[in-house]
């Protein structure tokens, strides 16, 4: 059976509309049809007729075809890692999860068509603190990062190992970060963070759950606090903090914030990091905060503009390479997975570039 064949899914009309993040009633005004209705399709107790199809594609930015893409493999609770996920709205998860299934399908295709970074992000269950720490270590060891100096980009670090980086907009602003482990998994970083110190933390925290949490349902205080010391294991090894950081009765601030440039990683990291190896007891750990607290650098700390903000570079590379192998290679990958150039930018944060073929000088009307 060709793929255009297969029946109408209500399952792919729902990704779209939540990729959108349209609800159930924005989404029935924009076609006509009541709330109700509009479950019913997606429910699959109704199928619509092709002038419905129709518009329904048009309102959520899809070819009809990506309506009969049932062979995909829907994202389940073990392969997502919410950051905070206790606290975040159930539809603001099923948003994150339909633009990243979206997002999957493209890098599938990708996948098929270009030699992309083979994924290597082992698997390391761990039962303890050392555990999590002795994790850490090797995955530095593994990756070539060392024992002894700071990641210099661990957005790279990340691509390198075969993730795919990305933020989706409209949704990355109300999560704090996630991670989807699949064939090529896939990190979505906040936009609402300003502190490059504290997206680097993001990055290496869904790092830790790839390699942790393989298989294991998170959001629990449990597994937040294993990838949390992970990140902090990741970014600074316990041998060389545990020479650099500066022990005395009273914290030395001047000295941590060196630590912080250095390292690039927030004060606030650095503190927990030496509760988490004892180097500081619960009551200096407190004071810390409420010293934080007081001088205004709960959110923003001192020398944050001096750490440069990390960029993703895997997935636009990849799309630059096709395009300039052969014009409207891009404009192709969008329609094999069903998608209109609205839902491609949305998807994956870039347009779909114009074909050189159809470009031409201001001047000349374009007969295309």
């Amino acid at each position: 059976m060709q793929r255009s064949e297969k029946p109408f899914s209500g399952g792919q009309l729902r990704i779209a509309r939540l990729a959108n993040c349209f609800s159930l009633d924005e989404m029935g005004e924009k076609v006509g049809v009541t709330r109700q209705y509009m479950h019913q399709l997606e429910s699959g107790a109704k199928l619509p007729n092709q002038e419905m199809e129709e518009a329904l594609a048009d309102a959520t930015g899809v070819l009809s075809r990506f309506f009969r893409l049932t062979d995909l493999a829907p994202l389940v609770p073990e392969q997502c890692h919410f950051r905070k996920q206790a606290t975040t709205p159930q539809m603001v998860k099923s948003q994150a999860l339909a633009r990243g299934t979206v997002l999957g399908m493209v890098v599938d295709r990708l996948d098929t068509m270009l030699s992309l970074p083979p994924v290597s992000f082992p698997n390391i269950p761990i039962q303890s603190a050392e555990d999590i720490e002795r994790a850490a270590e090797q995955c530095r060891i593994d990756w070539g990062l060392g024992l002894t100096g700071p990641i210099t980009n661990i957005i790279r670090v990340a691509e390198n190992c075969g993730a795919i980086v990305s933020h989706f907009e409209g949704v990355s602003e109300r999560v704090d970060a996630l991670s989807m482990d699949r064939k090529r998994p896939l990190i979505c970083r906040s936009e609402a963070k300003p502190a490059a110190c504290r997206l680097r933390f993001d990055i290496a925290h869904e790092i830790g759950h790839l390699v942790m949490h393989q298989g294991v349902q998170t959001g629990d205080r449990e597994t937040e606090s294993q990838a949390h010391r992970f990140a902090g294991a990741l970014l600074i090894p316990r041998s060389v903090f545990v020479r650099e950081f500066p022990r005395s009765r009273y914290l030395n601030w001047q000295n941590l914030e060196v630590m912080k440039l250095r390292w690039k990683v927030s004060l606030s990291a650095i503190i927990h990091r030496a509760y988490d190896l004892q180097l500081i007891g619960a009551d200096q750990y407190k004071r810390a905060y409420i010293h934080l607290r007081k001088t205004g650098q709960s959110k923003k700390e001192c020398h944050d503009d001096y750490i440069q903000r990390e960029e993703p570079e895997l997935l636009e590379n990849a799309l630059n390479v096709l395009e300039n192998h052969q014009s409207g290679s891009v404009a192709r990958l969008a329609v094999s997975t069903g998608l209109k150039n609205e839902m491609f930018k949305l998807a994956t944060g870039f347009p779909v570039p114009i074909s050189k073929a159809h470009s031409v000088a201001n001047n000349v009307v374009n007969l295309f």
